[in-house]
């Protein structure tokens, strides 16, 4: 079915036409009211991944799609209903599309149509406890009392934990909704790693029980001779548990179990998201801000060797990322009131974004010596073109870094 094979536009039938992001609802549930409760309902970032690039569903109007989940055993319900379903003898015999099929083709096999049977599944929650060695708990550093007062643990999984398969099988259908460009990955693969972060609570009748809130997963990539090199690939945490601090949380449960390993020569990032980006900054940053290599001092006579050593000896960040937080760093320690202060801040920057050019500088002499002057001159970057990149590069750069900046101000 096509847009314009309907000619849906301006016509009776975009009543038909629902906004598949609109139309997924998704839950963690805890208890059964909380089946009837708008404020456990969250939903989705994107659901192109499942629904096709236009996130649109034909063929209903009041369409609703529940997605539950059973917040400890993540039990999972798949159920829709609607007003009405459009009749194909007034959309020219294009049925309505399927719904429930091409989530369900995403989800483990076992899973719930009947809600009935899903509330009782929800009693076994009781007894769950997770899977992994307990490797940190905390509380989240937050203005707000009630989230203050909640206890969060980060459980650290091998491909080799019990239950841990089955229970990623059902975790990472969540992705599908929140990581673009996402994709399963084959946890036979013995090399990943996994760091589950949990709510334990109180029930209502004073029993312990725990909540998935979100998840970290970590590829040992193999370095020579004996060596690895951690590569964290996905980190999601539930659309209920953000703007806590759990993914810092999470980010430094990683570090702290890498850092002490002498086998490991560097922590890297797989392909990270721009809100990833600001995370990884900000936890780099807070964690180099108590190394004697980046104090207000040394920062200002600029970047020194010495700072990738201690970075990458004490928290095992590799020389890029250390760059960059030396950056975001020296420009929480400059007054950019003082105009030399802050003109020497961008010059060192903009020194660093230009060094590409310096390399297109290099092969252009040994241009020089098989190109004709026409050809060269569509080989060459102007000089006015360097500048305008340039620009715009570094005022790209400065209002990320200021993100980072705003949030270390908090600590």
């Amino acid at each position: 079915m096509t847009m314009d094979s309907l000619d849906i536009a301006g016509s009776a039938q975009q009543e038909f036409v629902t906004d598949s992001n609109e139309a997924l609802e998704l839950k963690l549930v805890r208890c059964r009211e909380d089946l009837e409760c708008d404020d456990a309902s969250f939903a989705p970032e994107m659901s192109h991944q499942v629904f096709g690039d236009t996130e649109t569903i034909f063929g209903y109007k009041g369409l609703r799609v529940k997605l539950y989940y059973s917040a400890a055993r993540l039990a999972t319900y798949l159920g829709m209903t609607y007003e009405t379903k459009i009749d194909p003898k007034k959309s020219q015999g294009v049925e309505p599309d399927e719904v429930l099929k091409p989530v369900a083709d995403k989800l483990p096999p076992k899973f719930f149509t009947n809600i009935d049977e899903f509330v009782k599944a929800l009693d076994k929650d009781a007894s769950f406890r997770p899977f992994g060695e307990l490797h940190h708990t905390f509380s989240p550093n937050s203005t707000s009392d009630s989230d203050a007062s909640r206890t969060f643990e980060i459980y650290y999984c091998t491909a080799q934990t019990p239950g841990l398969r089955e229970y990623h099988q059902a975790l990472q259908t969540f992705i599908l909704w929140y990581i673009d460009a996402a994709s399963y990955i084959d946890v036979d693969d013995d090399r990943w790693r996994f760091f589950l972060c949990f709510e334990r609570y109180s029930s209502a009748e004073g029993e312990t029980r725990y909540a998935i809130a979100g998840y970290t997963t970590v590829y040992e990539y193999y370095a020579y001779p004996c060596n690895v090199r951690p590569r964290i690939s996905q980190m999601l945490v539930l659309p209920p548990f953000q703007k806590m601090g759990l993914g810092a949380e999470m980010l430094d449960a990683v570090y702290r179990h890498y850092i002490p390993d002498t086998r490991v020569i560097d922590i890297t990032v797989e392909d990270p998201s721009d809100n990833f980006t600001r995370l990884r900054d900000f936890v780099d940053c807070r964690n180099c801000a108590k190394l004697a290599a980046f104090q207000p001092k040394k920062l200002m006579q600029g970047f020194v060797p010495e700072m990738a050593e201690e970075a990458k000896k004490c928290l095992k960040l590799n020389s890029k990322q250390v760059r960059r937080v030396y950056e975001i760093l020296r420009l929480k320690a400059t007054n950019v009131s003082d105009k030399e202060e802050y003109r020497n801040f961008r010059l060192d920057v903009k020194r660093r974004l230009y060094t590409p050019y310096q390399k297109e500088d290099s092969d252009m002499k040994k241009l020089l010596k098989v190109l004709r002057p026409e050809e060269l001159a569509l080989s060459v970057t102007s000089r006015e073109q360097r500048l305008e990149t340039l620009d715009r590069l570094y005022t790209q750069l400065e209002e990320e870094y200021k993100h980072v900046l705003e949030r270390l101000a908090h600590l």
